[in-house]
Parts: structure tokens; sequence; C-alpha cells
């Protein structure tokens, strides 16, 4: 038997069934997009591009020379409300790759006088001057046509098509965009991650940072698959660091915090006077303390940071405690306690009592105990 037929009779190579490519097409390519997302971001372009229209009229009026809206709006919506954080979705992008990808339109309709030659050159030139600008912006391809074929309206127009009514829609579409995404409770313009530097150490990075992957990791993969994707590299970044998380989650997912905590925990009262707490730290080799009522209900927590500001009580100079419960899985806590944020976990029940602590060192103890999972394959 040759080594095509082994491979068939395998069924190694075979393409996937057509019924399975079907249904394939329909399947959101969206990462992380829910129907939540798009029903926000269909009621987003809807209040956006209806009130952009309308703006636009009552400021500039409307005529046959005068559109109130330009058909690469309806493009810009789409990125500025399904994507939001996109980098093809900011606000420059969107002033900035319509107004300049029209002015190239409309130079190059000047400038070329065959058609068909007008439309290529158009959009590739408003690709180049997008990219060089830093707003490369998809619709600016539509926006570039426009200016190249608008007739005689635009021609007449001159280059002022470029500031209205191209001008004028994009900046109204930005701040109703601006004003939806706050309101909805999103964050736009859209602020990519920054990365994670060590509180103790200033200049260094965070141990999340340090270990694992490193920043030239990443940007030698992206040169490896010669591709570009559609993200701000700080965000891939952050999306990687998290995957690592939840493996290192999944593969200690049977321990949970009551399993490593310490119990017999050294506390403080919020009415003790700061020398109590600073002896016991100082004397104990701690970092941290809880500070409870005489239910044992947590109310706080104070270190050596807290001992430092002014005050005589510990009531006055504490900080809100980062509670866990107990059956929180103890890997839940790699990342708050691994970032430079938090010292410590403190555990409590229901009622918000102290049950025990979990410490830097109980979690380095628990992950250097056990072995990672091993993946199947």
């Amino acid at each position: 038997m040759s080594l095509m037929g082994l491979h068939r009779k395998e069924g190694v190579g075979k393409a996937p069934p057509r019924k399975g490519r079907r249904r394939r097409l329909f399947v959101p390519i969206l990462a992380g997009a829910t129907w939540r997302d798009r029903m926000i971001a269909c009621l987003g372009a809807l209040i956006a591009v209806a009130a952009t229209a309308l703006l636009c009229a009552l400021l500039a009026g409307a005529g046959p020379a005068f559109p109130f809206l330009v058909a690469s709006m309806g493009a810009s919506a789409v990125l500025l409300f399904a994507i939001p954080t996109s980098p093809l979705a900011q606000p420059w992008p969107i002033i900035g790759g319509n107004v300049l990808s029209t002015v190239v339109g409309i130079a190059t309709a000047q400038m070329v006088g065959d058609p068909f030659l007008a439309c290529g050159v158009a959009v590739a030139l408003a690709i180049g001057l997008m990219s060089l600008a830093r707003c490369l912006h998809p619709p600016g391809g539509a926006a570039a046509l426009a200016g190249a074929l608008g007739g005689a309206d635009v021609a007449a127009a001159g280059f002022l098509f470029a500031l209205a009514p191209v001008g004028l829609n994009a900046v109204l579409l930005t701040l109703v965009g601006y004003a939806f995404h706050r309101l909805s409770g999103r964050i736009y313009p859209h602020e990519p991650a920054a990365l994670a530097f060590d509180p103790q150490a200033p200049g260094n990075m965070s141990p999340q940072v340090r270990v694992g992957f490193s920043s030239q990791d990443i940007d030698d993969a992206l040169r490896d698959l010669g591709e570009t994707f559609d993200i701000d590299r700080n965000d891939l970044d952050r999306l990687l660091r998290q995957v690592e998380i939840r493996t290192a989650s999944r593969a200690h997912s049977k321990l949970c915090c009551a399993d490593i905590m310490s119990r017999n925990v050294v506390r403080t009262q919020p009415y003790s006077l700061l020398e109590t707490p600073r002896r016991l730290l100082l004397d104990r080799n701690l970092r941290l303390l809880p500070v409870v009522d005489r239910a044992d209900r947590v109310l706080g927590c104070v270190g050596l940071r807290e001992l430092a500001r002014r005050g005589r009580s510990v009531r006055e100079v504490m900080s809100p405690a980062w509670t866990a419960s107990a059956d929180t899985p103890a890997a839940d806590l790699i990342e708050p306690l691994s970032s430079g944020r938090h010292h410590a976990a403190v555990i409590v029940d229901d009622r918000n009592r102290l049950l025990g602590l979990v410490t830097q060192t109980d979690l380095l103890a628990m992950l250097g105990r056990l072995p990672m999972v091993q993946q199947p394959g």
C-alpha cells in the first residue's frame, strides 16, 4: 500500500466534512465576544449613527452638495462599537483615517484622469498615509473612494469636503461613542494594559513579568508567525500572562486556601497603640497582622508600611484587608500575591471572622511541592 493510500485509510490529511465547514462559517470570530456585547454594540451604533446624522444636519445643513452623513461612518461605527478595544477603533484612527483618506481621494481624482486607475491609487495611497500617520482605519478605504469617485459635487467642494461633512461626521461619531461607552461602563478610548512594576524595587518588573516568557519572546513569536493581529501588543502580553495563571490554577485546582493557610494567626486590635503591632511584626519576623474586633471579625490589616503613617492607634493607620474564603482555590491567589499589590490573603468565614492567613511563603511552598499537570498528547 502506498504512503498516500495509508494516509487516506487512517484518515490523515482528510478535509473536514463539508457540513462541519458550513457550520464554521457561522461561528463568531471575535474572541471573548458575548451576545450581551453584541447587543450593546447594536444599541450603540443605532444611537451614535442617528445622532451623528441629526447633529451634522443641524450644524451644517444638508443638500445635494453636502450629504449629512457619508457612507464610511457606518463602517467606522462597526469598529467603534463591536471592537472598541481595537487599535483601529480609537479616536485618532476614526478621525484621522477618514479625513486623510478623503483628502487623498480628492487629490487623486484631480491628478489621475482614468477613474479606474484613480480608484486603486486612492486606496493604496490612503493605506500608506494612514500607516505613516498611525491612524490606520479600514473605513478610510471607503473614504478614499468617496473622494475619488464623488463626482461633480465633491469636486466643487474640493478639499473642504474632507472637513465637512467627513471630518464633522467623524468627530461627532467619536464624541457620541465616547459618551455611550462611558455610560455603559466601558473604558474608551481603550487604554492598553501597562507592564507591572515591582513596588519593592523601583525600575524592576514584577515577579509575574520576570518569570515565564519575556517581551522579546512575544516579538520573536510575532515575527515567526509573520502575521498582523488586531490587538495592542500590551493587551496581547496581558492575555498570555493570564493564560499562564489559568494553566497554573488548573494544575493546582484540588488545593484550597484551607489546605495551606496558617491557622494560629497573630492579630491585633484596632485600639492598640502602634508600639504593640510594631513589636509583634519585628519580634516574630512578620509582614502583616490582621486587625480584628472582639468578635474576631476582620476590620483591616497593618504592616510596617502602615506603621510608618502618622497616628496613635492601629485604627488610624490600618489598611483594608484583602480577604478570601477557606474554599477558594489556592491557585487563585497566584496572581494577586505575585503582582506586588498584596503580601498575604486573610482567610475569613461567611461572617468575616478570621480563620487563617495565606502568605507569599505559603503559596511558594505549595507551588514548589506540587508538580504541574501533564497534558495528554
